[in-house]
């Protein structure tokens, strides 16, 4: 029997770093692209157009695809100034676990990081993690919570 790898959803506005993060933790070259559409990656990850936290017409289908996943990953870049989760948007996804990721450390002063971090824990990431794809920085601690979901 073959053990399933736990899904997990990556949702957060467009340029967060949703895509840079699914291809480092699948072990891929670092290449920008535009989400156009949903894209699973590796069977386990699920990369969401930005549109789709942007536009609030586009919830139903973030709902609709969290379906599949068994964690919501809220991703908020730390050099944006502001976010796109409203208080508690991480509860529309019926109970699933949400975890937030707050990206680009390595470009980020330590109150954008916290502040990033604080916009996440409001939105209702019951942990969050610190992370930069480019550097590799806090992707230990996030991949050891993904293996032990």
């Amino acid at each position: 029997m073959q053990i399933r790898k736990k899904c997990i959803m990556f949702v957060g506005r467009s340029q967060a770093g949703k895509t840079t993060l699914a291809q480092y933790l699948t072990n891929r070259q670092l290449n920008y692209h535009k989400t156009q559409t949903v894209e699973v990656i590796d069977g386990h990850l699920i990369d969401t157009p930005g549109e789709y936290v942007e536009q609030r017409g586009f919830y139903g289908a973030l709902s609709v695809t969290a379906a599949n996943a068994d964690a919501v990953a809220l991703v908020q870049s730390a050099v944006e100034e502001g976010t796109m989760f409203a208080p508690s948007f991480g509860t529309m996804f019926g109970g699933k676990p949400a975890v937030g990721i707050v990206t680009k450390i390595d470009m980020a002063t330590e109150e954008q990081i916290e502040r990033a971090d604080r916009y996440l824990k409001e939105a209702g990431a019951a942990i969050c993690f610190k992370v930069s794809s480019v550097t590799g920085q806090g992707m230990p601690d996030l991949d050891k919570w993904i293996q032990a979901l």
